[in-house]
């Protein structure tokens, strides 16, 4: 049994852990990267599922701070892949997670479609959006970069190492796509990004 003050103690504790333990992952991640030793599985998956799944996962992290969050698939996106579902998970779980973090009220949904720019089968186009508190213009370009955030404070309100978006270009990139972002301060972020499966 412990008190109220060993309790804040020991979530204090826990915290700095998971930080130390994520802000590691994330180091670790980006080095193999680097270093050329990540290669994409090819296994088939269902991506439904794999997306499902994961706002799922993050939805109770959504639902305590009163966030919708929910997925919306067109009609002529296949869901019978062959891929990566790990790294796409990966990617996709980053971005949902900057997403509600960065939101504190309003929404945040996944959007997945044929890419309209790649007339091929496969090549997909996923959208986060959000509610939340944008990027400031002069931002844009370089939070895609190793340990950059759009703003120190963000660091300091937010946490996070500023590897999770550098992490996820890579593995777009190795999946044949690229990553951007469109933005409006105050108003929210839309995240998107191309795969080939």
């Amino acid at each position: 049994q412990l008190n109220s003050e060993q309790m804040e103690y020991l979530r204090v504790f826990r915290t700095a852990g998971d930080t130390l333990l994520n802000t590691i992952n994330d180091i670790l991640d980006l080095s193999k990267l680097e270093a050329g030793q990540v290669i994409l599985e090819g296994v088939e998956f269902d991506l439904r599922g794999l997306v499902e799944n994961t706002v799922e996962v993050l939805g109770m992290r959504a639902h305590e701070k009163g966030l919708e969050l929910n997925c919306h698939f067109a009609p002529d996106v296949p869901t019978a892949l062959v891929g990566d579902p790990i790294r796409l998970g990966a990617v996709i779980t980053n971005l949902l997670g900057n997403a509600i973090k960065f939101t504190e009220k309003g929404e945040v949904v996944v959007h997945v479609e044929s890419d309209p720019e790649a007339n091929v089968p496969g090549a997909l186009r996923f959208r986060v959006c959000d509610t939340g508190i944008g990027i400031p213009p002069d931002k844009l370009d370089v939070i895609f970069e190793n340990f950059v955030q759009a703003d120190s404070s963000i660091t300091r309100e937010y946490g996070g190492s500023g590897l999770g978006l550098t992490i996820s270009r890579r593995l777009v990139e190795l999946m044949g796509g690229r990553i951007w972002v469109e933005s409006t301060l105050g108003e929210g972020s839309t995240f998107h990004f191309t795969a080939r499966f």
